[in-house]
């Protein structure tokens, strides 16, 4: 009995005609004030301006030969193909993501990035196309075995996350007795548990599962049990009502051809693109 298969290259031509009709229907009609819609901007300008913050395997990080790689930047990739546009990153700190799209000068930005009510009211989100959660890398085994949390809230107890991440927010909301130690991205902030400097690293539970596979021999471990659920979303400008309903609709099409799912296999269940870190 043979086994059906999604026909990738059909599904991504018929959304490259849809994207054609709406280029050729948007870029006719511009705003009020003759100021162009965000997808109209893009068709237009032939090219997508993704800012991304290259720190968070497997999403997005940068190989040994400074390529990015990573599910979020395959899936921008194919939603620039799917658009017939130039996909343009821009490498920025996780911090200065959102505050770029509310200026304009990123069309998307991709970084694991949760969904928060509070990133909701500046800015736009397709998604959730991921499920994850924040949690704890140390050195400590105690306190990664530690089922309550309480374990951390503790002055003696220094714990650096990414300035402006959920997993800042979670420190200084439930751990506040404990010395936040804000750092501008994850790399950072392992480099300072590697030495010592910090009693733990809160972060995605996927960085810290890439971390303890390229340090096999650092004592590291990891609070299996989640400190928090994290859906990871496709930041977007504010008010750009025909671009959320692509960019939704694309991720919709990629979840139910499977095309979704072999992405999260390559860079969740396999372990092949480890050998391109640097």
């Amino acid at each position: 009995m043979s086994t059906w298969r999604p026909d990738f290259a059909r599904v991504r031509a018929l959304a490259m005609a849809a994207c054609a009709l709406l280029a050729l229907a948007g870029c006719d009609r511009p705003a009020a004030g003759s100021k162009l819609l965000p997808i109209q901007h893009i068709l237009k300008a032939g090219e997508l301006r993704v800012g991304t913050s290259a720190d968070s395997p497997p999403m997005t990080v940068r190989d040994r030969d400074g390529k990015l790689m990573g599910l979020d930047i395959d899936l921008v990739q194919a939603l620039g193909d799917t658009m017939k546009v130039k996909v343009s990153f821009v490498q920025m700190p996780f911090g200065e993501l959102i505050p770029a799209l509310e200026r304009g000068d990123i069309d998307v930005a991709a970084a694991g990035i949760t969904i928060t009510p509070e990133r909701n009211a500046r800015v736009a989100f397709a998604g959730p196309y991921f499920i994850s959660g924040n949690t704890l890398l140390t050195r400590n085994r105690a306190l990664a075995e530690s089922e309550d949390t309480a374990a951390l809230d503790d002055p003696n107890v220094k714990l650096a996350a990414r300035e402006g991440s959920t997993s800042a927010a979670f420190v200084r909301a439930h751990l506040p007795k404990a010395k936040l130690v804000a750092l501008p991205d994850n790399d950072a902030g392992v480099q300072a548990l590697l030495a010592g400097e910090v009693d733990g690293l809160v972060t995605d539970l996927n960085v810290c599962t890439v971390a303890r596979m390229r340090h096999p021999d650092a004592g590291l471990y990891l609070r299996y049990a989640p400190l928090t659920t994290e859906p990871l979303g496709l930041a977007l400008p504010p008010d750009s009502t025909l671009f959320i309903n692509l960019v939704t609709n694309y991720l919709k099409t990629l979840e139910d051809t499977g095309e979704l799912a072999q992405l999260k296999a390559k860079w969740l269940g396999e372990s092949a693109w480890l050998e391109r870190m640097p």
